[in-house]
């Protein structure tokens, strides 16, 4: 029988990008209750919505994915709302569940949680060296309350929590909206459309320089089930690649990948966000046996298929 066959799961964020996918691994690992809460009638940010998903799905295990979370656009523009809200779906979903000696809670933070000048690459001992890059500091420091709230609660009632750090991710089913999106999602709907109107020129935010680490969504999946199959450590993990592209690499990867021809310019009025991403990953390795299988040019490309094949239906996210 799979580790997964008689668990009760709770998937928050489970209809998302990455949380869909995850429900569908463990759909395939024999995982037979599976509960996705929907915000329309669970709000996670209220104490109250959060207490009656508790009673009404009576889980084993809480994965929680769910997060208010875009680009450095959207993090500049909803700064609170990203702070406040994903501080409480994090810091409550966990208290409630230690109220009800939940089995076990894995929780999904984020890369933006490091200081902003973190050496290369970032290992989780640098989590706390320093402050975090300005446009996304609000939302990383919300996400890394939860490895606090979880080290806390294991030292003072032994309840088992485990935090995983992702880089970006990518991939089939991401958010495309221009506003909200990641910045692969944002080039890739930004070239395609550039090629159709036969435009001779793209314009992007910075100048290109910083470099970022990209994680594709299956292998993100495949890495939070290992996790929470194997690890009950108080640590925190790192889920990436351990190889890094610049920006500027990534416009002309994404512009050959879609056919797009013309120029790409850089408008350094625009901010750069954080100089370089890169994680040390062996931690993920060692204690429970993850590494990531997808070449990042084919899971671009995937990536791309994926949207020219969907247009019609490609998900946004409006704040």
């Amino acid at each position: 029988m799979s580790y997964w066959t008689d668990k009760r799961v709770v998937v928050t964020g489970g209809a998302g990008f990455l949380g869909a996918v995850v429900v569908a691994q463990l759909r395939q690992q024999g995982c037979r209750n599976i509960v996705v809460p929907r915000s329309i009638d669970y709000d996670l940010v209220d104490m109250s919505a959060v207490r009656r998903l508790y009673a009404d799905a009576t889980p084993d295990l809480v994965l929680h994915l769910a997060a208010r979370v875009g680009g450095i656009g959207a993090n500049q523009t909803h700064a609170g709302q990203f702070f406040y809200d994903n501080l409480m779906m994090g810091t409550q979903l966990m208290e409630v569940g230690r109220q009800r000696n939940l089995e076990k809670f894995v929780a999904l933070a984020t890369i933006c949680s490091y200081p902003k000048y973190t050496p290369i690459p970032f290992r989780e001992e640098e989590l706390w060296t320093g402050y975090p890059e300005e446009t996304n500091a609000p939302y990383g420091l919300a996400k890394k309350m939860m490895l606090v709230q979880a080290q806390a609660y294991r030292q003072q009632y032994g309840f088992n929590a485990i935090v995983l750090f992702p880089v970006n991710l990518y991939g089939p089913g991401d958010n495309f909206d221009m506003q909200t999106s990641h910045v692969i999602p944002a080039l890739i709907r930004k070239c395609m459309e550039a090629k159709e109107r036969g435009d001779g020129r793209v314009v992007l935010w910075g100048d290109g320089s910083p470099s970022r680490e990209f994680l594709y969504v299956d292998d993100a999946a495949r890495a939070i089930l290992l996790a929470a199959e194997h690890y009950n450590g108080n640590e925190p993990i790192n889920l990436g690649t351990g190889h890094e592209i610049t920006i500027q690499a990534l416009a002309h990867l994404i512009a050959d990948a879609v056919g797009f021809t013309g120029e790409i310019v850089w408008d350094t009025a625009k901010p750069n966000g954080q100089p370089r991403r890169c994680l040390e990953v062996s931690r993920a390795k060692q204690l429970f046996g993850f590494e990531s299988t997808t070449a990042f040019t084919d899971g671009i490309q995937k990536t791309v298929s994926w949207f020219q094949a969907n247009r019609a239906r490609v998900r946004e996210v409006v704040f």
